[in-house]
């Protein structure tokens, strides 16, 4: 095993033990998507736009439109938050003792945003799981190439939110001021919430230039069983070079953590 590969293990197992030993914490992760299930997801029955979600035009195809969508959200809010405990390591001195080792920096990211990573799959499957008895319907073969682009989106996302993070550790209420400047636009431009197509031209404009947009329409697809089809292309391109640029900047903001 390489030298970045036992390091990236050896930081994996220390940022996921705490969650290990208390799995039960990470439900309280889930509340904020199970709230929009429960109480908007219902709202959007019968919403134009929606029909095409499923090949077959099934009644419940408004939970079909709606449950990628709020993995996406789950990804958005959970990994992109993460930041914080890097904040919290530097604000007790423990991000410093970690640098004095000879730890690879690159390793250092990596183990950090697999633990990410780990707890966004599982709380995807724990609410995918939850909507099946609501008419969510389930075709394998797209789940799982469906939360394998959520997990590429988690890679990208949580090293940015840790390069964010090292780059506010000096004024670090810009982290929260920056994070949620930025979610939220980012939400209600990606379509997530209801069909763009329902909007003015600007905010369609907006959309097709929001990254996010490509990444919850092809899950839309993939969630539905249309693995094959070009919308699914551009959400595995937009998220691998999501997670390139996000990789990149986190491995630079770790290595430049010390000055």
């Amino acid at each position: 095993m390489s030298r970045v590969l036992r390091d990236a293990r050896t930081v994996f197992v220390r940022e996921s033990l705490p969650g290990w030993r208390e799995p039960w914490g990470h439900a309280f992760g889930m509340v904020q998507p199970l709230v929009f299930l429960g109480l908007f997801g219902p709202l959007l029955e019968g919403v134009p736009g929606m029909a095409g979600a499923m090949p077959d035009g099934a009644a419940d195809a408004h939970w079909q439109w709606f449950v990628p969508a709020i993995l996406v959200m789950l990804s958005l809010f959970g990994t992109a938050g993460t930041g914080y405990t890097v904040l919290t390591e530097i604000q007790t001195g423990a991000h410093e003792r970690m640098l004095v080792t000879p730890m690879s920096r690159h390793a250092m990211l990596v183990g950090r945003t697999l633990k990410d990573v780990q707890e966004l799959l599982a709380q995807a499957v724990l609410i995918v799981v939850v909507m099946l008895p609501f008419g969510f319907t389930l075709h394998p073969a797209g789940a799982l190439l469906g939360l394998a682009m959520l997990a590429v989106l988690g890679v990208s996302m949580g090293s940015l939110s840790h390069a964010l993070a090292i780059a506010c550790r000096k004024q670090q209420e810009m982290f929260y001021l920056v994070q949620t400047s930025l979610l939220f636009p980012l939400v209600f431009l990606s379509g997530m919430m209801l069909p763009l197509e329902m909007g003015p031209g600007w905010m369609r404009t907006a959309g097709d230039l929001n990254p996010l947009t490509y990444i919850v329409e092809a899950l839309r697809a993939l969630f539905a069983g249309r693995i094959a089809e070009a919308v699914v292309l551009q959400g595995w391109l937009v998220a691998a070079a999501l997670a390139v640029v996000g990789v990149a900047l986190g491995t630079r903001a770790m290595s430049r953590s010390h000055t």
